[in-house]
């Protein structure tokens, strides 16, 4: 009894404690925010969802009557206007009472001058999945529209971001297209921009040397995925909270990168060439989510105590190894599960102390 007594009250008793972590073996191209017990699509999708038909509080005032007669504009929602999907090959005359116009999934080549002359409320703008040519972009087409807030523009046929756009945008989806440069003169007045989504392009590391996206204070997410890059790109604002570099061939982070980036949320670099990176690299208190997947990873790095999704699969580090949380260091066991025939591993974390587990 005494034995025990003594064993109950001491202060180097055993703690066991489960960390949120979780280490699936799939690749993920997936929603931030979605659940994560969930099989990963992989299908990319930009990250949100950018509109949800909102009626921005236009009464309906018979405006239907104003409505091209090549799409529809539901008396629920007077102020979109949805003509996705329609094999048109030029820009329906939109009225002024339009907030959001829905065109993708056409066969569109040109946004002229004319386009959008009459409907300075436009607050989103939908020509994904196009066919449009950045020298089929009239200058300053955009820029005219002071209200403007979210662009799509991906999977079209772009070389060159569009240039000038309004200050008011917040949103701007660029992905599958063939963008090799971003021009000074295209972004730097971009003060209000929250996210920016160039995946699946032709970046490298030459386009980003400049420090080209530093004056972005308000940007949130950057997407960057399934570009050229190789190495980290340089001078991010540090209001980032999401980072996408997954499926470059980014080889290493330099050990001090993460320093302006004090906000960082969510960090995905799955599928890029990481070897030996710095053991405190991702020592940071908002980092909640870290993919590191298929990378050529073979030491242990620091887990911050705040991380609750963690990817490792298809890298070389060793089954049982140790890694630091907060001042204490704690030795990790992986142990492969199923659930519901997904492969899973759960890191068990146990407390040791001068290197010997507690008992």
């Amino acid at each position: 009894d005494k034995k025990r007594n003594m064993g109950f009250s001491s202060p180097v008793c055993v703690l066991f404690f489960f960390l949120g972590v979780k280490v699936y073996c799939q690749y993920e191209s997936y929603q931030w925010d979605e659940d994560y017990d969930q099989e990963p699509d992989d299908v990319y999708q930009p990250e949100f969802q950018f509109h949800r038909n909102e009626d921005y509080g236009v009464p309906f005032h018979q405006h239907i009557l104003g409505c091209a007669s090549e799409c529809f504009c539901p008396p629920n929602f007077p102020s979109s206007m949805y003509c996705d999907n329609r094999k048109l090959k030029t820009i329906p005359n939109i009225p002024a009472y339009i907030q959001q116009v829905y065109l993708q999934f056409n066969e569109i080549e040109v946004v002229t001058a004319d386009s959008f002359i009459n409907a300075t409320h436009l607050k989103e703008i939908n020509l994904s999945h196009n066919k449009i040519k950045s020298q089929n972009i009239d200058h300053g087409v955009f820029a005219k529209l002071s209200n403007l807030l979210q662009l799509h523009l991906q999977h079209n046929n772009l070389e060159d971001v569009p240039f000038p756009l309004p200050k008011s945008l917040e949103r701007i989806l660029l992905g599958y297209n063939q963008i090799s440069r971003l021009q000074t003169n295209a972004v730097n007045g971009l003060v209000n921009l929250t996210m920016l989504d160039l995946c699946y392009n032709k970046i490298d590391d030459s386009t980003l040397q400049e420090k080209i996206l530093a004056k972005m204070e308000k940007l949130m997410q950057l997407n960057l995925c399934n570009n050229r890059l190789e190495s980290m790109p340089p001078g991010l604002p540090s209001s980032l909270m999401y980072l996408s570099l997954e499926n470059n061939s980014i080889s290493a982070i330099p050990e001090n990168y993460f320093n302006e980036l004090p906000k960082l949320h969510a960090l995905r670099m799955s599928h890029n060439k990481l070897q030996d990176i710095p053991y405190y690299i991702f020592n940071l208190s908002n980092l909640i989510e870290l993919n590191v997947g298929h990378n050529k990873l073979k030491q242990a790095f620091y887990i911050p105590r705040n991380l609750e999704h963690l990817y490792l699969e298809n890298n070389e580090i060793e089954r049982d190894f140790k890694m630091m949380v907060t001042v204490k260091i704690t030795m990790i066991t992986m142990k492969p599960q199923k659930k519901e025939q997904k492969k899973m591993l759960t890191l068990t974390i146990m407390e040791v102390k001068n290197g010997k587990k507690l008992h």
